[in-house]
């Protein structure tokens, strides 16, 4: 048994009885290796009696699970509608420009900081009222 056979089958089996365990397994195992990628999903059907299709429809569906792992840092921008409206597009090239090659700069649709934004998310932390200065040494320092 490979160690990533193994350390998904240790993740399977903490969340195994809960009540719709998927999510969380999925969302440990992505935290684990970065992605949930074929295997993983394989392992994940047949650890809890779905099919393949199944697990594969959830990990499509939902953007933050990967196929594959991208080891550049991430800045989430929130670009809903509040954020829209205090300024969020006027800010956006200035996250792009810093971000470069090195990190990746993606669009999400509310981080529920809607007073405070425009708003942005690297790991889990949040941050609020950006302006272009701010992205940009946000993302540089990601």
């Amino acid at each position: 048994m490979s160690d990533k056979s193994h350390i998904i089958g240790e993740i399977i089996a903490r969340h195994h009885e809960r009540e719709g365990p998927l999510l969380p397994i999925l969302n440990d195992v992505q935290a684990e290796f970065g992605c949930v990628d074929s295997e993983a999903e394989a392992m994940i059907a047949h650890g809890l009696n779905l099919s393949r299709a199944d697990v594969h429809g959830v990990v499509s569906f939902y953007h933050d699970y990967k196929s594959e792992a991208d080891p550049r840092p991430v800045v989430q921008v929130c670009r809903a509608e509040a954020c829209k409206a205090r300024g969020v597009e006027q800010i956006i090239d200035a996250a792009k420009n810093a971000a470069g090659e090195r990190v990746k700069v993606v669009p999400v649709y509310c981080l529920g900081l809607c007073s405070a934004g425009p708003a942005a998310r690297t790991g889990d932390d949040l941050h609020v009222r950006l302006d272009a200065d701010s992205i940009a040494k946000l993302v540089e320092n990601a």
